[in-house]
């Protein structure tokens, strides 16, 4: 049996609000979109792309699971590596982000903060 691939290539997170979602990666994260069409926005973040899809569009990737509503409650965080949790943070906040937590200090030894995109998944931020 081989191993797996080094790392993730592409995260599809599913969106009400692809317009919204779409500001928002650009804004706050500063990325610009790769690719685009009318149900879906392709953000790369190093060596991982993340795909923005309607999440009406989601079924036919899918099938036969099903998307839950953002309402259901948060099934995954992301954490992206900063040099300083703090200075993020207050840039983050003058951005118009709304923390969720943080900016602190873990009992495992870093520094986190946490915030929610406009589709409800969690972004953590940890130094």
């Amino acid at each position: 049996m081989s191993s797996w691939p080094g790392g993730i290539g592409a995260i599809t997170l599913f969106v009400e609000d692809l317009a919204a979602a779409k500001e928002f990666y650009q804004e706050v994260f500063g990325l610009a979109i790769v690719f685009e069409d009318d149900s879906s926005a392709v953000f790369n973040f190093g060596n991982t792309m993340i795909n923005l899809l309607v999440a009406t569009a989601a079924p036919e990737l899918i099938d036969p699971a099903v998307v839950a509503a953002r309402e259901a409650g948060s099934r995954c965080q992301f954490t992206i590596e900063v040099d300083d949790v703090d200075a993020r943070c207050a840039e983050l906040t003058k951005r118009g982000v709304k923390l969720l937590n943080g900016p602190m200090d873990r009992p495992w030894g870093i520094r986190t903060a946490s915030f929610v995109d406009p589709g409800g998944h969690i972004w953590e931020i940890a130094k």
